[in-house]
């Protein structure tokens, strides 16, 4: 079911950030003046999700994803959280990479999925506006449909499901982990697949038998309260100094349709004002954009894309 099984193995880096270091991976390039791609992952995901598509740029780009600050090995990492300290700490990786704006510098591509799209947007926007050439939108970055009076806990309840879930819980071995996502509408048919069970694993903070997600519950509260009120967060895509793509899937986080976008929303947003160019990928939902086979290729085609444009 994986499109790519690539020989290719990350490296564990660090990136000095605001009160340590942020932990990413790292694929090299084949050529010292490929393009810089950094890959921003949702909100309880972690760097390891993106190794499907990081190996499909991997050799042609310089490829680095983080794990977010309160998840995976960037865990420890203290707060305040929130997505505008997300944008600061992506920045860094931008600078730590060498991301220049300047008339013949390398590209930098910066891609986000989910909550990571947002982050990304807000980084473009914000602290990084100088450094980023290109964006690419993975089923995130632009407003979800929140009801007004909504409570946010409630809200990231409904959204997230059993992804939440495991947080409260323990495991007694990385089996049961591998039960508890089986179950998972979404993730469950993808869970015996090498990069996804590393992802899986990486999640995990604890021995046995009293393993546990490593995401701090407090990040995400956090975080998710900007990303479905924080009018700064929900407004960066309406000043994007590049172009965007945004790519999104046809069913949802629990594989329901239709998902957290669809073409009448997407039509009321004036985003051919705001410069974001939208495509669905069929048959995905907001997990397999990022592991099927068509995913992988339309995130990775609209990396290079962005690339070339902005070469």
């Amino acid at each position: 079911m994986s499109p790519v099984d690539d020989a290719r193995l990350p490296e564990e880096i660090r990136v000095p950030v605001e009160g340590g270091d942020l932990a990413a991976l790292y694929w090299a390039a084949d050529a010292p003046a490929a393009p810089l791609v950094v890959l921003v992952h949702g909100i309880t995901g972690n760097a390891m999700g993106w190794a499907p598509v990081a190996a499909a740029l991997a050799g042609g780009c310089e490829v680095v994803a983080p794990d977010l600050r309160g998840r995976a090995h960037s865990a420890g990492l203290p707060g305040p959280y929130g997505l505008s300290r997300h944008a600061a700490d992506v920045t860094a990786v931008l600078e730590r990479f060498g991301a220049d704006a300047e008339a013949g510098a390398d590209a930098t591509v910066l891609v986000g999925h989910s909550m990571g799209g947002f982050v990304a947007a807000l980084a473009t926007t914000g602290t990084a506006r100088d450094l980023v050439h290109g964006l690419v939108l993975v089923d995130g970055g632009l407003p979800f449909a929140v009801p007004p009076a909504a409570d946010t806990d409630a809200m990231l309840a409904a959204f997230l499901g059993s992804s939440l879930d495991r947080l409260d819980r323990t495991f007694p071995d990385l089996p049961a982990v591998r039960a508890f996502w089986r179950a998972h509408p979404a993730v469950g048919p993808w869970v015996d697949e090498p990069a996804i069970a590393a992802f899986l694993a990486r999640d995990l903070a604890g021995s046995e038998p009293e393993l546990r997600s490593a995401v701090v519950r407090e990040a995400v509260r956090v975080d998710g309260a900007d990303l479905l009120r924080n009018e700064a967060v929900l407004e960066a895509t309406t000043d994007l100094p590049v172009p965007a793509t945004l790519l999104w899937a046809t069913r949802g986080m629990q594989g329901e349709a239709p998902g957290l976008y669809d073409e009448v929303r997407l039509a009321g947003m004036g985003l051919e004002d705001a410069h974001v160019t939208a495509r669905e990928v069929p048959d995905t939902d907001h997990w397999s954009i990022l592991w099927s086979g068509q995913g992988v290729q339309a995130i990775s085609a609209a990396v290079r894309e962005a690339a070339v444009r902005a070469r």
